[in-house]
């Protein structure tokens, strides 16, 4: 065993110097930050100031979190606000955070908090007189092999986009930077100049002072209890020092959110857990280490390692976690919990490869501190789905003093103006339901999620734990059959059908950034949806019912709705609901089903949103009526030329478009089953039907379907076959290209809009003005050239677009289109700004005449764009190819 590992065991457990918090502090009645004395040692004083009777903001949670929030609040103008803390003043998770600050995030949005909180923590020092810590020492994101170094590619095309500085070196450069590093099995590396390390207690320490001389109110020894809850909306707090009665509770408890959330009088589901993580202190090196050396992360090792006073500080992310907590609250403030030298040898082993110089260091302490975990790796932020005037922010996956700043930002803009300045989408919590809030779930979830944080992550990989929650009655009929599930929100749905023969093992581990072993399956359903007919289970996406006994339901989606939903009975609209912005809040089909009845379906991740959206949109009518009737219908999508005959052979009805009009709607049987709502639409353009079964008759028509089908070439497909056609179409998908902050008019949807109409829909006015001033972006298709789909890199989401050289904008989604042989992407694109830095309006000509790349981890592609679908012109041009070949070869033969 190494030395430093012996010389650990002789030395007792010490507290951290720089780790350790501030000793307490409150603020006096006057909000003004007061010295520590006023507390008593065991937690009670009489001194402590009484509690507030009335706020606007109940903020719980004193740590990092909670007062970066209390700070941008009082920044935007909020004044009675109080921020309550059960223990000492980051006395949790903060005190003992490792104070790294690094912006090599996996999604965009994350990379624009880490970057917010590096700035923010880099200015705090000159703004309160309170040292922070704050050294910018850059970062290496090192890769021991090819696919790493792909993946750290990608993400240094999108940091580039953000403007964040950074730049992918070879291992020599890398030990340059940082000598200490082994660089033997290293292929290359990213470089983070900007990344940086603070003190986290005392940026704390900072914003809390920041946020006291602004009028905010902290009180520390103060427990939260419950939030109560009237009609639906926050109106007190309870605490065991009294009630507080406001408008706003923002529940930043970290580790203990989930227990508040639970404990509240209307419980919130606050779906995160705690694992112990692990990292090790050494004491000086006998060369002290720089304060300023990088940060290094290896991700393939499992570790990182940043300069601490002299030695170095290490810790990593193992694949065997501890989760911790799981039975509820046991302990007020975060201690440093027992060491487990047996659980982090791994992680000292990988330490001591990447840096074997450390193998004489001598080591400080072995410190062992909880981290919370959520069950898709990205925080929650946002108000509740359940209870207006609850926020919640919290969630950090091992990342909260990177996101702090950004995040707590974000949801004081939230508060204030009603949205955030930026597409949060991806860390809302309302991604998430009641079905994510169960411990063992949770539990479960999160033993996997704490190592996938360093785990090399490829184009559509899949969550393995928590599986098989929510499944179609199809599941196995559909698994017997060769299906390979994908899991949304819960739900199982299958990516494509693995034919008999083929060797499942290597399908089900094939990874890559390249074509993948998927590639000729999926191209044959594809072949099938447009030549036979095929059957994929969509059962996951979202179904509510509106009803009522008079106008009511129509007044409300005329309110909501931008296209105009007072069609004739049994006809379906394509409509968005928007935000006041204009933004695309839902994206939906909704189906007159009567007079006063209505249908409406959206995307899977919608679920808890959009009912969400409606409900606060709502008037408190007893005659008005809003059903998810999710769960009892199976949805069928019958894709294909010959769909129109299967149907029709089953229900005897003709299903030609003179008799069943393109987005139709009727209440037919099929085979035995009645009461089939068969709509004539597909999410694709093929030609087609979906069919919503109730699920008592699921498995019938199904096999129903599938036999007399037989004669037409049905087979099973799945969302990978969807996805490829779909894009082809330029269709765009809510979520993926779609968002809060998109307009009809940016993605070409203008003739959804009910313009003509003289009814004041949400979004209208800005809409108008949008019209009048000119569209700043547009939605655009872009097909890839010069690109061998069989030896280069594939484009998935988020690449950098080029027009005549500069950065115009970035891909929202893409696929290999089988109709095409070639890759299609979507995505938006931008004018520059002109001469005094103003955006421009952006034209058909702009779009149209510009020379197109796409960056795709660091290589650049030429493409086209255009403003509608290649898929018509470039089969023309492939039928009169044959054509010619055809012709040539009877020339041939007749020679």
């Amino acid at each position: 065993m190494c030395s430093c590992v012996r010389s650990s065991r002789a030395l007792s457990p010490v507290l951290l110097p720089r780790l350790l918090p501030q000793p307490g502090f409150r603020v006096t009645e006057r909000g003004l930050w007061t010295s520590p004395q006023c507390l008593a040692v065991n937690g009670s004083s009489s001194q402590l100031p009484p509690v507030p009777s009335q706020a606007r903001v109940v903020i719980c949670g004193g740590g990092i979190v909670g007062t970066s929030v209390a700070y941008h609040l009082a920044k935007l103008g909020w004044t009675d606000v109080v921020l309550l803390e059960q223990g000492r003043l980051g006395a949790g998770t903060t005190r003992l955070c490792a104070g790294i600050v690094s912006m090599a995030k996996p999604i965009s949005i994350e990379c624009q908090m880490a970057s917010y909180s590096a700035s923010l923590y880099q200015r705090l020092e000159k703004e309160t007189g309170v040292k922070t810590g704050y050294v910018k020492t850059g970062s290496l994101c090192l890769a021991q092999n090819q696919d790493r170094l792909i993946s750290l590619k990608r993400l240094a095309s999108r940091l580039k986009v953000l403007g964040i500085n950074c730049s992918i070196i070879k291992p020599k450069e890398a030990a340059k930077l940082q000598p200490l590093v082994n660089i033997h099995d290293l292929v290359g590396a990213l470089h983070l100049p900007s990344d940086a390390v603070v003190s986290s207690p005392d940026v704390n320490h900072a914003l809390a002072v920041a946020a006291a001389g602004h009028g905010v109110q902290i009180l520390e020894q103060t427990t939260v209890q419950q939030v109560v809850v009237e009609k639906g909306h926050v109106k007190a707090v309870e605490t065991d020092r009294g009630s507080i009665e406001c408008d706003y509770f923002v529940n930043c408890a970290g580790q203990w959110a989930y227990e508040l959330g639970q404990a509240s009088e209307v419980k919130v589901s606050v779906p995160l857990h705690g694992c112990e993580h692990f990292y090790l202190l050494t004491k000086p090196l006998q060369e002290p280490v720089s304060p300023d050396m990088p940060v290094v992360i290896d991700m393939d090792g499992r570790i990182y390692a940043r300069p601490w006073q002299g030695g170095i500080l290490s810790g990593g992310l193992e694949k065997n976690p501890k989760p911790i907590f799981t039975e509820g609250r046991n302990q007020l403030e975060i201690q440093n919990m027992q060491e487990d030298w047996d659980h982090f040898e791994p992680i000292l082993s990988a330490l001591l490869r990447r840096m074997p110089s450390l193998d004489s260091a001598e080591i400080h302490q072995l410190v062992n501190c909880p981290e919370s975990f959520t069950p898709d790796m990205r925080c929650l932020m946002g108000e509740t789905p359940g209870v207006s005037g609850y926020y919640v922010l919290a969630g950090m996956n091992s990342s909260g003093l990177t996101f702090a700043g950004g995040a707590g930002k974000y949801l004081a803009e939230w508060m204030t103006y009603g949205y955030p300045t930026a597409n949060v989408w991806l860390l809302d919590i309302k991604r998430f339901g009641n079905l994510q809030s169960s411990r063992t779930f949770l539990r479960h979830r999160v033993m996997e999620v704490m190592p996938l944080l360093y785990e090399l992550k490829v184009p559509r990989w899949d969550f393995q734990t928590g599986r098989q929650l929510r499944t179609s009655p199809l599941y196995d009929r559909l698994d017997t059959q060769g299906a390979r599930w994908m899991e949304k929100h819960g739900f199982e749905r299958p990516k494509y059908f693995i034919p008999p023969g083929k060797d499942l093992l290597s399908l089900d581990q094939s990874k890559t950034f390249y074509k993948p072993d998927w590639f000729d399956i999926v191209g044959a359903e594809v072949k099938c949806c447009k030549e036979a007919v095929c059957v994929i289970d969509m059962s996951s996406f979202t179904k509510f019912e509106l009803t009522s006994t008079g106008d009511q339901a129509l007044e409300l989606l005329q309110h909501l709705c931008a296209n105009d939903p007072d069609v004739p009975v049994g006809h379906i609209v394509h409509t968005g609901m928007l935000n006041e912005r204009g933004g695309y809040e839902n994206d939906c089909s909704v189906v007159r089903l009567s007079k006063n009845c209505f249908f409406i379906i959206s995307p899977t991740d919608q679920q808890v949103h959009c009912w969400s959206w409606i409900k606060k949109h709502m008037p408190n009518d007893p005659h008005l009526h809003l059903e998810n009737v999710s769960w009892k219908y199976t949805a069928l999508n019958l894709i294909g030329p010959r769909a129109m005959d299967v149907l029709a052979e089953l229900s005897y009805v003709s299903m030609t478009p003179d008799h069943f009009p393109s987005m139709f709607c009727k209440e037919m049987s099929v085979g035995y089953a009645n009461g089939i709502r068969v709509m004539s639409m597909t999410h694709t353009g093929e030609p087609g039907f979906m069919l919503y079964i109730p699920i008592e008759y699921a498995l019938h028509v199904y096999n129903e379907l599938m036999s007399v089908g037989q004669k037409y070439g049905i087979r099973n497909a799945g969302y990978y076959a969807l996805r490829s056609l779909r894009i082809e179409k330029f269709f765009a998908f809510w979520g993926q290209d779609l968002d809060a902050f998109t307009t009809p008019l940016e993605c070409g949807r203008e003739f959804r809009v009910k313009f003509d109409k003289d009814t004041n829909f949400l979004g209208r006015e800005a809409l108008l003005q949008q019209r009048q001033e000119g569209v700043f972006r547009r939605f655009v298709m872009l097909v890839l050239e010069d690109h061998d789909t069989e030896l280069d890199l594939w484009p998935w989401w988020g690449e950098p677009i080029y027009r005549n050289g500069q950065l115009a904008g970035t891909t929202t989604s893409s696929a290999y289109s089988y109709t095409l042989e070639r890759h299609v992407c979507l995505g938006f694109v931008s004018p520059p700004p002109d001469e005094e830095g103003l955006p421009k309006p952006i034209t058909p000509d702009f779009i149209n005449r510009g020379d197109y790349e796409l960056d795709i981890a660091g290589q650049r592609y030429p493409a086209k764009a255009k403003l509608y679908p290649f898929s018509s012109l470039f089969a023309q041009q492939k039928r009169r190819k044959e054509d010619m070949e055809l012709t040539n070869l009877q020339a041939e033969e007749q020679k």
